[in-house]
């Protein structure tokens, strides 16, 4: 497949394009700073692009079968976290000029403020007030797409990531916003950056959570 990823240069997104390279799609990566990109393959395209211009985005679109984006904006406790949100109404935007209509992306567990409640004391109380103004973005960006009725979108929920290895394990998956175990608690707490993009690649083939949003891990 023909691929545009977004935020390829962070950690995730080189786990991603480097995977879907692995895998024979043909990747354009979509960044602000092209030299920030080391990975070289003969099927990879790098562009610069601005993700908040759907004027930007829309030529590097075209003849696209996906976009996918690991996107991320650090914390902001002063002005609040705005990236997500203005980089999907971009994104969509350029889509629709572009006539591309898959796009799958990535938030978080616990984006819904009240669906950190069985998490560790560490998670809710310490975490989760740390990273709330991003998470909160994340959450907007969740109902954004929910109102998104002509783009076949999947949001992938992963847990806390974490820079080792793809494993070959299965994913426990969720329609909520973290995967629970039988009595409702939190299963795990961290997941590995390449699953992750394992299990984003593996939704190009599976339309199983098309207009979904998916929490996952792996099986401990």
């Amino acid at each position: 497949m023909k691929i545009a990823v977004l935020g390829a240069t962070g950690q995730t997104g080189q786990q991603l394009v480097d995977q879907a390279l692995q895998q024979g799609h043909i990747v354009t990566a979509i960044v602000r700073n092209p030299g920030k990109l080391t990975i070289t393959h003969d099927n990879l395209k790098v562009v610069e692009g601005n993700i908040f211009s759907e004027d930007s985005l829309k030529p590097h679109f075209k003849d696209q079968d996906a976009v996918m984006s690991c996107l991320g904006f650090p914390p902001s406790l002063l002005s609040g976290v705005t990236g997500y949100t203005e980089s999907v109404t971009a994104t969509l935007s350029a889509m629709r000029e572009a006539q591309v209509n898959r796009y799958i992306t990535m938030t978080s567990w616990y984006t819904e403020p009240n669906s950190g409640t069985k998490s560790s004391f560490f998670i809710r109380y310490m975490l989760l007030p740390m990273i709330r103004s991003v998470l909160s973005n994340m959450y907007e960006m969740e109902q954004l797409l929910q109102k998104t009725e002509d783009i076949n979108w999947t949001v992938v929920r992963p847990p806390g990531l974490q820079n080792i290895p793809a494993t070959e394990k299965e994913f426990l998956t969720d329609e909520g916003y973290y995967v629970p175990d039988e009595s409702g608690t939190p299963v795990g707490q961290t997941v590995s950056r390449a699953d992750v993009a394992r299990f984003m690649l593996s939704l190009l083939s599976n339309n199983s959570w098309i207009k979904k949003g998916v929490a996952i891990i792996t099986k401990p």
